[in-house]
């Protein structure tokens, strides 16, 4: 088994940064929101296409308006981000590029993924139409709710880990 990699979730407040690790982690879902303060980290080893293991140690950090609020010790050492907004609030994604090109020029390194989630709560074409005009280039779109494509986002980053 390879070394440890360090997942950072990032994103505004409540975009559901907590709840998709929860579901990741535990295959749990709770309505109950309670804001993260500092940070919460959570491990688990995935299974990989090659057969092989990684271990993915995943850090929930607070909730900021701007990745460059972020405590920097809790960026440090990443290998991956996942950058969440929520696909009901356009405020989350409004600012969305240059959040990713901020961690793209300080962290070269690291594997990105930028994830809408609350997929249940949105029309998927209405959804598809208002990301469109924003420009918004993600990778997934996820409900912590209902477990779609959670599951399959956490393989896809750990599976580009590896590689």
């Amino acid at each position: 088994m390879t070394r440890p990699k360090k997942i950072v979730l990032l994103g505004q407040f409540g975009v559901g940064k907590t709840s998709l690790m929860r579901r990741f982690i535990d295959d749990t879902f709770s309505e109950d929101y309670k804001v993260t303060l500092g940070v919460q980290i959570q491990k688990k080893e995935v299974e990989l296409k090659s057969t092989k293991k990684i271990s993915l140690i995943i850090w929930d950090v607070e909730g900021n308006t701007s990745v460059k609020n972020t405590r920097l010790s809790y960026l440090l050492g990443s290998n991956g981000f996942i950058y969440v907004f929520d696909a009901t609030r356009i405020d989350t994604f409004i600012d969305i590029n240059e959040e990713i090109e901020f961690l793209k020029e300080n962290y070269p390194n690291a594997k990105i993924k930028v994830i809408g989630n609350k997929l249940d709560l949105v029309g998927k074409k209405s959804l598809v139409d208002v990301l469109a005009l924003k420009e918004i280039n993600y990778d997934y779109l996820t409900s912590a709710k209902s477990g779609e494509n959670v599951n399959l986002m956490f393989q896809d980053l750990a599976q580009d880990l590896q590689s």
